[in-house]
């Protein structure tokens, strides 16, 4: 701008100078006397095209220059911003000499700094080689894989998957495609979170009672068992992956849990199995009931009737004892092979007593928080070494229920929780004083389903105690003044010395190429606008229309989307959807994606569409180019559709006309070139969003040269920028 400006006022300056030098020269050749007044206006009339000229010629010299000595090098300034951080690209030729030679000076800069780069990236490919190799390795070892894999920081983030769990976890029961997994997900989407939380809890707690120094780093696993949203029914064996996120482990004395693996089992196919063979064998012995008592009972009125003949009475006799003799070890043979299949339709665990009643009484208080007074939880005659075979979480949910509404509806303020041996079963007793319930009232709390804040439960506490093979009953003691519901426990052994599996935390033997990086923040932790850019996850999307106008009734005939996290496009992890149109396709529009009403017939709607494309945005920031247009089509969706689309949006056409503001144009094409970027599958929304993706990896080292470092700057920024007046 002072360059214009100095510009401007030398060019004010000239034609000072001939104004003053023509004014000049007429009066000193004008006689003295009034007689020359027509001559001087004539020749001042003479003058006036060489004014004109002069002027034009002074404006088209400003202009010239401002191109060759103004825009130009900042034209070079951005290109060559644009082009430091790639190999192979060089800053244009240039009109003015001097610019030219320092455009050929610039070039020669960076093919030296390439040179340089290629002997570093030789070196550095050399080192790689091994790395390579143990990948491969890793990833043939994930794919052989016949369980499922998934690897997560603290926050539920997903950090490594195998094929296997994509099939499993990212498929419904019927076949559909979900978007439930995949890198910097949450695997809440996928499981229950109380029930990830309450297996890290007693991770955690096993690893505070081991001490300190060598014995926390070798932790244990645990076991539970779940069900997905897509109602699958899997084994979980999860482990804890330690470390420090500040230190070299070697280094460490106590290192923390960051994070947890879960290696999958789906038993979906073997529980229904297990239900049908039941079926099965509850039919053949209820079916051989009736007639073994039948044919005992015949044979003991023969045997009471002495007076029968002696040779029918030892025939008949014979046979009935024969044949009951028969029906009775048949039905004791299938009731001792099968008795335990009969209950154990659920997966238990083993775990120990008085573990469940330290996280009973730490459930209790902890649900209750400070909505009410708090709920005394006193533990007592509790055996050591005793162990139970059950779901332990499901019976921490079903004591919790029953102790929480007897403070809801008694207004109960102490419970006590007891364990002990009775015979070969354990005895667990949830008691408090008074006798204030009956019968009828307890049965009902046993049988009605349990009500969990924010879910439709349909377990009930008999439910529970059943899938745990025990019983449960209400008692009250009138002695002691005081009642209790006490639950009869099939007891486990005690694991004693067994070896049990250990997962320690070595260096050197995480695979970088998965997405580790992300053990070192937390999505929870703070607020999404005053996050990094570099540390957020995107969603980069397009959409081909059937028209360029979304007021006007045209609509969405593709989505084509691919995610960024942790700075990696990850190209495998994609949306790529045709859409039934309920409106005609523009001429215009076909010619420009290709895209018939022969090649959209038989695609579902949009309204089958964006509920499963909003699922694979979800906790992501999206990221379109022109993205006012694509967003706006969308936004006339939400109506119909009931999905809204709420995440923040940055448009990479608005961040490059931030980076580069002298730029004639940011079409995708332009900026593609600029950052030498290939440009594939253009105009179909999946290979726009691609190339949009690449583009906007290239951006963020830029913006963060410029200031622009936080998502709220970023979008303060693309506020500004005069491309974001345009409305659709």
């Amino acid at each position: 701008m002072r360059k214009r400006l100095l510009a401007g006022l030398a060019v004010f300056l000239f034609m000072l100078a001939v104004v003053a030098s023509v004014a000049a020269l007429l009066l000193a050749g004008e006689p003295d006397g009034g007689a020359g007044g027509g001559a001087l206006a004539d020749r001042l009339v003479k003058l006036i095209p060489v004014l004109l000229i002069a002027s034009g010629t002074a404006c088209w010299v400003l202009v010239r220059i401002d191109a060759l000595y103004i825009q130009a090098p900042l034209r070079m300034a951005e290109q060559l911003a644009a082009t430091l951080p790639h190999t192979g690209l060089r800053v244009g030729r240039y009109e003015a000499p001097e610019l030219e030679q320092l455009a050929q000076t610039a070039n020669q800069l960076l093919a030296q700094r390439e040179a340089e780069h290629d002997d570093v990236a030789e070196r550095v490919r050399a080192t790689q080689a091994s790395l390579e190799e143990e990948r491969s390795r890793l990833s043939a070892l994930m794919a052989d894989l016949s369980q499922s894999v998934v690897v997560c920081n603290l926050d539920g983030r997903v950090l490594l998957y195998n094929q296997r769990a994509k099939q499993e976890l990212a498929t419904g029961p019927n076949g559909e495609k979900t978007e439930s997994l995949g890198l910097g997900r949450s695997i809440y989407g996928v499981f229950d979170r109380a029930v990830i939380g309450y297996a890290i809890a007693r991770l955690q707690q096993a690893r505070s009672e081991a001490g300190s120094g060598q014995a926390r780093r070798v932790v244990g696993s645990t076991h539970f068992v779940t069900g997905t949203a897509t109602g699958r029914l899997l084994r979980a064996h999860m482990s804890p992956v330690l470390g420090d996120p500040g230190r070299h482990p070697a280094e460490c004395e106590a290192l923390q849990m960051t994070g947890f693996v879960l290696v999958l089992d789906d038993v979906t196919t073997t529980n229904e199995r297990h239900t049908r063979r039941d079926a099965v064998i509850q039919s053949l012995i209820e079916g051989c009931r009736g007639p073994l008592g039948s044919v005992r009972a015949a044979a003991e009125m023969v045997c009471d009737f002495p007076d029968m003949l002696s040779e029918q009475k030892d025939r008949f006799m014979r046979a009935i004892r024969d044949e009951a003799t028969a029906l009775s070890t048949q039905f004791e043979q299938a009731a001792r092979a099968f008795s335990n299949d009969l209950r154990e339709r659920w997966v238990l665990e083993e775990i120990s007593g008085a573990e469940i009643l330290l996280a009973t009484a730490g459930g209790i208080q902890e649900e209750r928080g400070g909505e009410r007074p708090p709920l005394a939880v006193k533990t007592e005659h509790v055996e050591k070494g005793l162990w139970l075979r059950v779901d332990s979480f499901a019976l921490l949910q079903a004591l919790r229920y029953l102790a929480l509404r007897l403070q809801d509806e008694y207004q109960i303020r102490e419970v006590r929780l007891s364990l002990t041996r009775s015979g070969h079963l354990a005895q667990l007793d949830l008691s408090w004083p008074g006798t204030f319930m009956n019968n009828e009232t307890a049965m009902s709390w046993l049988q009605d389903p349990m009500k969990v804040p924010g879910k439709a439960a349909s377990l009930s506490v008999s439910d529970v105690i059943e899938r745990c093979n025990g019983d449960i009953w209400f008692q009250r003691e009138r002695v002691s003044h005081r009642a209790f519901f006490r639950s009869v426990l099939p007891m486990a052994v005690a694991p004693g010395n067994l070896p049990m599996p250990m997962i320690a935390a070595t260096a050197g033997e995480r695979p970088e190429f998965y997405d580790f990086d992300l053990f070192g923040w937390s999505a929870s932790s703070h607020e999404l606008d005053d996050r990094p850019l570099s540390e957020l996850a995107y969603t980069v999307f397009d959409t081909e229309t059937t028209g360029l106008h979304p007021s006007q009734g045209d609509e969405i005939i593709q989505i084509g989307a691919t995610r960024i996290v942790n700075r990696r496009l990850l190209r495998y992890e994609c949306f790529d959807q045709l859409v039934k149109p309920q409106v005609r396709l523009s001429p215009g529009s076909i010619e420009v994606h290709g895209l018939t009403r022969e090649l959209l017939a038989g695609q579902p709607s949009i309204d089958a569409v964006l509920p499963r494309f909003h699922a694979f945005c979800a906790d992501t920031v999206l990221v379109g180019h022109n993205a006012a247009f694509d967003m706006r089509f969308l936004q006339l969706q939400e109506k119909r559709t009931g999905v809204r689309f709420e995440q923040p949006v940055l448009d990479t056409l608005l961040l490059s006309s931030i980076l580069h503001p002298n730029q004639a144009t940011h079409q995708l094409e332009a900026i593609a070139e600029r950052f030498g970027v290939p440009v594939l599958g253009r105009h179909t929304a999946l290979g726009d969003a691609i190339v949009t993706a690449e583009i906007f990896l290239k951006m963020l080292p830029l913006l963060a040269e410029m200031g622009v470092k936080t998502l709220r700057q970023a979008r303060e920024a693309s506020q500004r920028s005069y491309q974001a007046r345009i409305r659709y």
